[in-house]
């Protein structure tokens, strides 16, 4: 096989006629990752018939979805029903589009706000995946109970249910320590033709795929690429998979596609530090509130979890102290990430405001006068002087604290795609046979920065998409010869 001189040939291996290609394997669709999008994408082809094959570079699956918390936005699904809550994709739509500033794609916004209760109906129907809805409270920009989620409220139990029911389709498999290191391309139309895998033991694989879908999640270990993206977080605490080194991204740029949205991402403000676990945000929605080291609150905790992590990040040693009480520690102590804040030692139980302060190194009075100024606001004594509305109860002894720093999650740029999931140049033409999904694609948090964010939307992205572009990938590849 020639390979053509080109500028990106470390990432694209160019070929003429794909029956002159020795390849090493050929099947109906290769997935290229094997996290949530990916599971999803290859249990969606494979229902509808194809022949499909995973690369996973790491010695197991999950990626960042095992990292998250398992929370999956949906509208109009029988748990909303059965639970009293009216909802609907155009309403839930419309929180998206107003949390990101109306900067993501409103057609593609709607289309995935629709496909989101099929997502979950199939997940916990056809998958037979255990979900529930969280109404224990709201997650800020969400006006519904919307959030489904497993029991536990961890990501890599919803990874091991997908596993679980990849074993029922002998049409899977599945190669572990196996990255892609190019794809291959029509050198006459730039079609993609499949992919070159390294395998561990085994060496350079050449997959011929009739249909190939990139879920290979963000760039948020690539310091180069937060360099030229998101400088103000490349230095921050990274809390997402280290897999995440952006070659989906740089595949499909080499391609010609079409990028969109480089400058958003998903961060969070309430890490344990220097623990390195979440605290839950569920925290912070059930009445909880942060101080810095001066003991003073420093903005509205409850504008979201993305946009906060700038905030602490802004404070002295980039940390604050995040208070919350035995109503609020009951609430979320079988989350599984609270059991690690638990397990680590990241939470410390005092018995008064002064003792709390005096342990984190506080100066007492000035955090005596911002609890008791916070706890007026939430009896409705006054308005709050931060401008939060939403408070809970107010807090009581025992009172609880942990030491937070702010991080980056995932990216939220990627390439630019449609309705079909599949990838796009800049005139809006498709690339043929290539697909993409999660933090691969461009996500819904507007153009840039944090702030655009809402609530669960990586997870919306990552199994939605995915399950549009398997359903997509494995139709169209069993009606070509």
């Amino acid at each position: 096989m020639q390979e053509r001189e080109h500028s990106e040939k470390d990432l694209i291996l160019f070929a003429g006629d794909p029956s002159q290609v020795r390849w090493d394997v050929e099947l109906d669709v290769l997935v290229i990752g094997a996290g949530g999008c990916g599971l999803v994408a290859a249990l969606a082809a494979a229902e509808k018939g194809a022949e499909v094959l995973v690369l996973e570079k790491e010695r197991e699956g999950g990626g960042n979805t095992s990292l998250s918390q398992a929370m999956v936005p949906a509208a109009g699904t029988r748990f909303q029903k059965d639970a009293g809550v009216e909802d609907s994709p155009e309403l839930m739509a419309e929180e998206i589009l107003k949390k990101n500033n109306y900067q993501s794609d409103p057609e593609l916004t709607l289309h995935v706000a629709r496909e989101s209760s099929r997502l979950v109906e199939w997940l916990s129907g056809a998958m037979g995946i255990h979900l529930e809805l969280v109404t224990e409270f709201l997650y800020p920009g969400h006006s519904r109970y919307r959030i489904h989620a497993n029991r536990s409220r961890k990501g890599a139990r919803l990874i091991n249910a997908l596993f679980q029911c990849l074993n029922r389709f002998e049409s899977i498999d599945i190669a572990y320590k196996a990255p892609a290191r190019r794809l291959v391309a029509n050198s006459l139309d730039g079609s993609v033709m499949g992919a070159e895998a390294e395998i561990e033991g085994v060496g350079k694989n050449l997959a011929r795929a009739k249909k190939v879908i990139l879920a290979l999640n963000g760039f948020g270990a690539n310091k180069k690429m937060l360099e030229e993206y998101i400088s103000e977080m490349k230095d921050a605490y990274y809390f997402g998979h280290e897999g995440n080194t952006g070659e989906g991204i740089l595949w499909g740029q080499a391609l010609g596609a079409a990028l969109d949205c480089m400058g958003a991402y998903q961060a969070h403000g309430s890490v344990a530090y220097p623990h390195g676990t979440l605290l839950t945000w569920a925290v912070i929605s059930l009445g909880g509130y942060q101080v810095n080291l001066e003991g003073e609150r420093f903005v509205n905790e409850y504008h979201g979890y993305s946009e906060h992590a700038l905030d602490v990040l802004a404070q002295e040693e980039k940390v604050a102290i995040e208070i919350f009480d035995e109503r609020i520690y009951r609430a979320v102590e079988n989350y599984e990430d609270f059991q690690q804040c638990i397990q680590t030692g990241a939470i410390k139980r005092f018995e008064s405001i002064e003792d709390l302060a005096l342990s984190f190194g506080l100066p007492v009075e000035r955090t005596v006068s911002t609890h008791e100024a916070f706890q007026k606001a939430a009896m409705g004594q006054g308005a709050d002087e931060k401008g939060r509305t939403s408070f809970g109860e107010p807090l009581r002894p025992p009172f609880y604290a942990a030491k937070v720093t702010g991080a980056l999650f995932h990216t939220q740029g990627g390439l630019k795609v449609n309705r079909f999931a599949q990838v796009l140049r800049p005139d809006g033409s498709v690339i043929p046979n290539l697909y993409a999904g999660g933090g691969t694609a461009a996500g819904f948090s507007g153009t840039a920065g944090p702030s655009g964010y809402l609530s669960a939307n990586g997870l919306l992205a990552a199994l939605v998409l995915g399950k549009i572009a398997g359903e997509e990938a494995g139709t169209a590849s069993l009606g070509e010869a």
